[in-house]
This record gives C-alpha cells, structure tokens and sequence, in this order.
C-alpha cells in the first residue's frame, strides 16, 4: 500500500498530532512516534484544498491522518460510541489511509474558531448546529467547502473529520508494520 507522508515542504500544513500524545481523548499517547500518513489519492486531494485554501489565507492543521487499526482499538476502548470513534470491527477510513482530522489556520498559525476542540465528542461537533457561535459556523462552512470542492466526503458527526468517498469498499485495512517506521512500538 503507498502510503504518502504529509509533512512539510511537500505539504503546506501545521502538524499538531494529537494522538502522539496525551492530549487526547484517551489521556495518553497512542503514537510512540508523531507523523501522518494518507493513500496516495487522499494526498492528492489534500494537495487540492491546501491550494484552494492559500489565497483565501489559510493553511491547515492536522490532528491526524493514518491510524493502524491497533491504533483504533485504543480508541476504541477509551470511547466504545461509533457516534464518533469508528468500530475497528468494522475498520476506520483512517485505517485505510482514506481519512484526516483537521482545522484552519489562519496567516499567523492561530486556528479558526469551530465551536469546539479536535475530539470533543459531544453533540455540538456535529456539522450544521447552530447552536454555536455565529463564527464558528462559518468557519465550519468555510472548511467543508473547501474540503468537499477538493474532493472530500464528510462525517457529520465530526467536523474535522474528512475522507474519501466509499473508503471500506475500496481500499484494505492497513497494518502498522506495514510503515518502513512504524507509529507504535
């Protein structure tokens, strides 16, 4: 499996990887080592909306991108609700390299107001509630347009969340080891 590594120069974006460390929703680190992945046609796509988003000013941030299906399992097992954690049962678009979890920023690095945090698993993540700031919706809207113009599908329940459309009927699970330097011990 390709799996292309998202980084800097080759990728305009902030990396602010969550799950190496323990700000997250399981409290401790599930990646011994901070990098992000996606399949090859996910990176294209993300390619796209970085070049969408650069003369409007922003850049983004990624919170995460590949996670190894034992990756998902932690998670899993911090938080056993696929309102918003993706059964491994069944296996996650991350798994696949066919997802990323993301934000805006703006010129100065500072992130777009969306409402809530990366991985606040409550109501107010979902997409379209207009119960949060007026700002915050906007930004929401501003960041789904430019990720559904480039290519991507959405998960309504998770606004940073963005993946290629059908990921579970195209593309394997992908295993850890599979990495030349793998993201857990």
């Amino acid at each position: 499996m390709d799996l292309v590594e998202i980084a800097p120069p080759a990728f305009d974006v902030e990396l602010d990887l969550r799950y190496a460390t323990a700000d997250n929703v399981t409290g401790a680190p599930i990646y011994t080592r901070a990098a992000a992945y996606l399949h090859a046609e996910a990176a294209d796509k993300l390619a796209r909306a970085i070049e969408l988003a650069r003369p409007l000013g922003y850049r983004f941030k990624i919170f995460d991108a590949f996670r190894p299906p034992e990756a998902q399992w932690k998670l899993w097992n911090a938080y056993p609700s696929d309102e918003f954690v993706a059964d491994p049962r069944r296996g996650s678009p991350h798994s696949r390299g066919a997802a990323v979890d993301l934000t805006l920023i703006d010129g100065a690095g500072r992130e777009l107001a969306m409402g809530t945090d990366f991985d606040a698993f409550t109501p107010q993540a979902h997409h379209a509630r207009t119960d949060i700031a007026v700002e915050a919706q906007r930004n929401r809207a501003l960041l789904l347009g430019l990720m559904t113009a480039a290519g991507w599908d959405c998960f309504m329940n998770e606004w940073w969340h963005y993946q290629l459309f059908n990921p579970r009927h195209r593309l394997p699970l992908i295993s850890d080891r599979a990495l030349a330097r793998p993201l857990m011990a």
